[in-house]
């Protein structure tokens, strides 16, 4: 009797059985003549770019400029073989806030390639360098972790003052 029973019980279910997995497939092997940092971007193929010379940084200018968002600004700016000599800004943009830079609270700490103004104090940093800018030269102001020389909100709108040295506007 107690193998009658014993033939009649159900056997302890098995967990599965483990589905070998499938290796990932061996990367292919990308030919060096065809890897990103070997081909020329599109857009430059086929043009003769040359590097600018690094040369002093010479821009005179008094300008003030208004866009069509309403933003306001001025700009005092006077850099001599790199050396800056006269430097103010300020910039308004509407409902946002005000941006002043002067040149008593900041210390020239480069000349090439870029000029640089830091202010130890509040770690802002200006920077000033040439570039061509459709088919004339043009200097760009930019301002970096500069939020102390701003009020309310203004730094997060601040964009860099372009210079062109053709007629010495600013935008």
């Amino acid at each position: 009797m107690a193998l009658l029973l014993a033939a009649c019980a159900t056997p302890e279910p098995q967990p599965p059985a483990p589905v070998p997995e499938a290796a990932p497939p061996a990367p292919r092997a990308t030919p060096p003549s065809v890897l990103p940092e070997r081909q020329p971007l599109k857009h430059l193929a086929g043009r003769k770019l040359k590097p600018m010379p690094m040369l002093p940084l010479n821009v005179r200018t008094r300008c003030a400029f208004r866009d069509e968002t309403g933003t306001r600004g001025r700009l005092d700016l006077w850099v001599k073989n790199a050396e800056v000599q006269r430097f103010s800004a300020e910039v308004n943009m509407p409902k946002h806030g005000t941006c002043r830079f002067d040149m008593k609270d900041f210390r020239q700490t480069d000349k090439l390639p870029a000029v640089r103004l830091a202010d130890a104090a509040s770690g802002c940093s200006v920077r000033m360098w040439e570039q061509e800018l459709d088919r004339s030269k043009g200097v760009t102001v930019a301002f970096s972790g500069c939020q102390a020389q701003c009020s309310g909100e203004s730094f997060s709108y601040l964009w860099p003052i372009l210079v062109d040295t053709r007629n010495g506007r600013c935008s």
